[in-house]
């Protein structure tokens, strides 16, 4: 397969950038699943804190500013992109 049919450009040159960008992408996304399972140990540690303390699992007005914070930033999707996050990182509740 050339790098025209697996990029679906129509010229090399085309190619050739959209080959560079998918690798710039593929190198974020290692970066961003990393900073994913980082969030997932801090927030581990956070629930922990707060359930020797007698709290509960989960804080739900702490929930609410994040899911604020990533609509402000990013429009309706990042609701539900700060939905996964806080699935992957506290669990289903």
């Amino acid at each position: 397969m050339t790098a025209l049919d697996m990029t679906g450009a129509r010229t090399s040159e085309a190619a050739d950038v959209i080959t560079g960008a998918r690798e710039r992408i593929d190198a974020l996304d290692d970066r961003i699943i990393g900073l994913i399972q980082e969030r997932m140990a801090v927030s581990a540690v956070v629930q922990e804190a707060r359930i020797t303390s007698g709290g509960r699992r989960v804080n739900l007005s702490r929930e609410m500013e994040i899911l604020d914070h990533y609509r402000t930033a990013l429009g309706k999707p990042g609701t539900a992109l700060a939905m996964t996050l806080l699935e992957l990182c506290r669990g289903r509740i």
